[in-house]
């Protein structure tokens, strides 16, 4: 196993230490210990990604992890804001279903031979969702609104880039027949 694969898996091995720092008392330092977790596993999806392209070590497991390894990770962070009451569950129930949507046409993609890369769209939509989070973990009073414009700009972004996917690949369903 390679070295970005690695750092795939060690996301994925994360995550649950990253759930029970956010959700459990365990000490009072709970938080940051989940933020801090939170940006390491953040750095190594970067740091994978990376290191596969420029090594040239891309691989039929790392294709189809590091995305998946990606939405576990947030999405176990938003449903974990959801319990801590810190972003709605309707903005939550987009971003998730907008994952699973791009998930989708990307296996239907997969199987007429077409590859859909990440689009600059989707690459901001990930930032600022990853801000997001790390601002609503560290639950600072005085970057209230900060948080919030940050959140509505990731909401935003979460649609645009949906939309994005579906306009530059709308051929990927005409030419499955489904």
């Amino acid at each position: 196993m390679n070295l970005p694969n690695k750092l795939t898996v060690f996301r994925v091995i994360l995550i649950p230490f990253f759930v029970l720092f956010l959700l459990v008392d365990i000490t009072a330092y709970d938080e940051w210990i989940a933020l801090a977790i939170f940006i390491i596993a953040s750095l190594t999806d970067f740091l994978d990604g990376h290191i596969a392209r420029k090594y040239n070590l891309v691989t039929n497991f790392g294709k189809f992890m590091d995305p998946l390894a990606d939405k576990l990770l947030v999405c176990s962070a938003l449903i974990c804001l959801v319990e801590l009451s810190r972003i709605p569950a309707w903005i939550v129930i987009l971003i998730i279903a907008r994952e699973f949507i791009i998930s989708g046409f990307r296996l239907i993609a997969s199987d007429n031979g077409v590859v859909i890369a990440a689009s600059y769209w989707g690459k901001f939509k990930t930032t600022f969702q990853i801000v997001m989070i790390c601002l609503m973990i560290a639950d600072l009073e005085p970057l209230y609104l900060v948080t919030q414009i940050v959140m509505w700009a990731a909401l935003v972004l979460t649609v645009v880039s949906l939309v994005d996917y579906l306009i530059k690949n709308r051929g990927v369903m005409q030419e499955s027949g489904k």
